[in-house]
């Protein structure tokens, strides 16, 4: 059941306090129409503030500690409390799918990291996809926003994908634009916010402001509150246990080369951010296939070649964030990796060897693996430190936020 507020009760009920750290004025990013109260207080998301527009218009607060950077936001899509709101409203709403009884959501739970925890992500017809679903926290850093293709490089545009793509089937509203639009037109709070969210707009209402809100929200949805955080950026010097830390060292050395692909504030090396100078893009093969002992990975999932033709492309996938790696389970790009200790035994391996089957093969003599995979030895205390340094980036906050919950069920 769908109770009606008015618009401003609704935005302000969002939480949002003007207490707490501001990341500062940032012209580009002015807020349009009727904004929230807002500003960054420690809980996470993002804030803002907003007059009726123009001059009025003020900062989008990310809320975020100092030190940390902010997304970078296009031109023609800028933040909003009321775009963010409508976002949210649309991430769980199962109106956008073909049956009518699958959302964003679906694939991406925020007790999880925004992932779903399926080794591999079903849609809403049930197809079973090649791939796992990605995090969706932080991807607002991010220069690539699948796996595996390069070309996906905005929010807006990917948002397109799980709508309409055919291969695999995702929320299935292929052929189904028209019912699409008029399923939100008839929802009275959509009345409101498209308005709101896209003021001075003929037609508010539309695909393309659809996309736009939807990408608004997954900007918001930042994890930057983790025990790792609190010590690095909120100088808690006992916000890491002395095991974390140990592990934290280790992580950064050579002696395991995990930083170089899963490096930098975001723990990742595809990444952007307001003020990058360059734009970090980067594929990597790990050795986790050698099918044959030709270098192959499984049909239909290998990666980047998928996109270039190259052979050299062959198994390359982009390096996901490891915050909140802990709640993320089973890891890799089709989840054939299960826990954190068998990441770690094929990390150490320097790639996988799999004995028998159709995969047989062993990854550690892939020819097109990364040459940074080199393997390393643990000894079972150091190997319980660099666990305690992965579970220190959980950030426990950003999987409860109610800012980022589900708006659906918030009334009986």
């Amino acid at each position: 059941m769908t109770m009606r507020v008015p618009l401003l009760v609704l935005v302000l009920s969002l939480g949002w306090s003007t207490m707490g750290c501001s990341d500062g004025e940032d012209p580009s990013a002015t807020t349009s129409g009727t904004g929230g109260s807002g500003a960054g207080d420690g809980t996470g998301g993002a804030g803002g503030q907003g007059g009726e527009g123009g001059a009025e218009a003020r900062p989008f607060d990310w809320g975020l500690p100092p030190g940390f950077p902010r997304p970078k936001v296009p031109e023609d899509n800028p933040m909003s409390v009321v775009k963010v709101e409508l976002g949210r409203r649309l991430f769980y709403d199962p109106r956008l799918s073909g049956t009518g009884d699958f959302s964003c959501a679906s694939c991406h739970r925020q007790e999880l990291a925004f992932t779903d925890g399926l080794a591999r992500s079903v849609g809403s017809t049930g197809e079973v996809h090649p791939r796992g679903s990605m995090s969706l926290v932080n991807t607002g850093f991010l220069s690539a926003l699948t796996w595996a293709n390069p070309l996906l490089d905005s929010l807006e545009k990917q948002a397109l994908v799980p709508m309409f793509g055919e291969d695999p089937v995702e929320l299935g509203l292929a052929g189904k634009e028209v019912e699409l639009m008029e399923r939100l037109g008839a929802e009275p709070l959509y009345q409101e916010l498209f308005p709101a969210a896209f003021p001075g707009e003929d037609e508010p209402l539309q695909l393309k402001n659809l996309t736009r809100a939807l990408a608004a929200f997954q900007r918001s949805i930042l994890s930057y509150r983790s025990p790792f955080d609190r010590y690095t950026y909120g100088g808690d010097p006992t916000a890491m246990s002395t095991s974390a830390l140990r592990g934290k060292d280790l992580f950064f050395s050579e002696q395991m080369e995990c930083f170089h692909c899963h490096g930098g504030f975001n723990f990742s090396d595809s990444v952007m951010h307001d003020g990058s100078t360059f734009t970090e893009l980067m594929f990597h093969n790990t050795g986790l296939y050698n099918i044959g002992g030709t270098g192959a990975y499984p049909e239909g999932n290998t990666g980047l070649r998928e996109i270039t033709g190259l052979a050299m492309d062959m198994g390359r996938f982009r390096a996901p964030t490891l915050r909140n790696i802990a709640v993320t389970a089973p890891y890799m790009h089709d989840g054939s990796v299960t826990t954190l200790d068998e990441a770690l035994d094929h990390y150490g391996s320097g790639g996988r060897t799999i004995a028998s089957g159709p995969h047989a093969g062993v990854g550690n003599e892939n020819p097109y693996k990364s040459e940074l995979l080199v393997g390393f030895t643990l000894t079972p205390q150091e190997r319980q430190d660099v666990k305690a340094f992965l579970e220190s980036l959980t950030d426990d906050a950003l999987l409860t936020d109610p800012r980022l919950s589900d708006p659906w069920v918030e009334t009986p």
